[in-house]
């Protein structure tokens, strides 16, 4: 075999050629790998989906349009507005769900509600599962009130839509365990510690219809109201009077057991609750709203939970519940336990801000 002589430049050439080679062997296999992936939604308890909800919404503002909880997947789902959103939820835990309406459009609408002049049997609450602020009319409104919510709701387009309820909304005065003042009753809803006193918290219209309450129809007074709002808000403070009556943190499940209370929490939209209350007793459902305004003939009362659980007559001022987390105070609703309806809570975690007291 015989050998040619190369030139000097076409080996560098062939030189430059081999190095454009190896250079592509090493870059090629990154080009072609996979790109890193987003982590996969994590599965959390309600409380800990309420808690992650709260914080991306602090830290990501404008940019998420509210969230709500899957109960059968147990996933958080977040409502956002942009890519960066979108990354930083997923890399939370959380579902990303890109939607139309941002939640200021959403308050927008709900404010320019409450502007107007006000129609007893209405309530408003934005519902982040379909991105919407919905209007409930209950059977009360009718006539010339029903043209004129039609008429604002309408204006709205298409931030809010319109429903009717079958029932009337009212306050449940007729709820955990009974309590009882001259001619009506309420429930205790959680018993609460402040300035090392027991105390305990039921619905504002119970106590600011009567100050004196007793655990026994016609009995001795177990509690005075310190402090009642209603309306604009519907929460009360009880100072027990009676020093031999017992005050546990704990509900009444009315199956001879009751559920320990050890902490307050705000919950999610879908998240599953209970309720106890004196007359129903145990009953469960989800929430459907937060941030709600209901318009009783009494007067308005706004930062609501909304849900789909039935309440009666009685169950006022009754322990809303997830677990040991204390949620709620009934407030009022429609309908009853037997066709169904949709009811109202105070937020625990209000009342106990304005009051300074602990769960406990």
């Amino acid at each position: 075999m015989k050998h040619r002589r190369i030139s000097r430049r076409r080996l560098a050439i062939a030189g430059s050629s081999a190095a454009a080679v190896v250079a592509a062997g090493v870059l090629l296999p990154h080009a072609n790998a996979a790109q890193p992936t987003a982590p996969s939604p994590r599965a959390l308890a309600p409380a800990a989906a309420a808690r992650l909800a709260s914080d991306l919404t602090s830290r990501l503002g404008d940019r998420t349009a509210g969230s709500y909880y899957d109960t059968k997947s147990r996933q958080l789902v977040v409502n956002v507005l942009d890519a960066t959103a979108d990354r930083k939820v997923q890399e939370a835990g959380a579902v990303p769900r890109t939607v139309t309406h941002t939640l200021a459009e959403l308050r927008r609408s709900a404010q320019s509600l409450r502007d107007r002049p006000r129609i007893p049997g209405t309530a408003w609450s934005i519902d982040p599962r379909i991105n919407q602020l919905v209007v409930t009319a209950d059977r009360t409104v009718r006539g010339a009130q029903l043209d004129r919510l039609t008429r604002s709701v309408t204006a709205l387009g298409s931030t809010a839509r319109l429903r009717r309820s079958a029932g009337r909304f009212t306050p449940f005065v007729a709820g955990g365990d009974a309590i009882f003042a001259d001619g009506a009753r309420c429930s205790l809803g959680f018993n609460v510690v402040k300035d090392g006193q027991p105390y305990f918290l039921t619905a504002g219209h119970c106590g600011v219809a009567f100050k004196s309450w007793s655990g026994t129809s016609g009995g001795p007074q177990i509690g005075s109201v310190e402090a009642a709002t209603f309306p604009g808000h519907d929460f009360a403070l009880v100072k027990y009077t009676d020093a031999t009556a017992a005050h546990p943190s704990s509900v009444d499940l009315y199956n001879g057991s009751t559920q320990a209370i050890t902490r307050a929490g705000d919950p999610a939209v879908g998240q599953v609750v209970q309720r106890s209350g004196s007359t129903t007793q145990l009953h469960g459902g989800t929430v459907t709203g937060l941030d709600a305004t209901v318009n009783y003939e009494e007067g308005s009362v706004t930062g609501l939970i909304q849900t789909d659980v039935c309440a009666e007559p009685g169950d006022s001022g009754g322990a809303l519940f997830s677990g040991d987390t204390a949620v709620g105070l009934t407030s009022g609703g429609s309908g009853d336990c037997t066709s169904g309806g949709e009811t109202f809570f105070q937020p625990v975690t209000a009342a106990l801000a304005q009051y300074g007291a602990q769960i406990g």
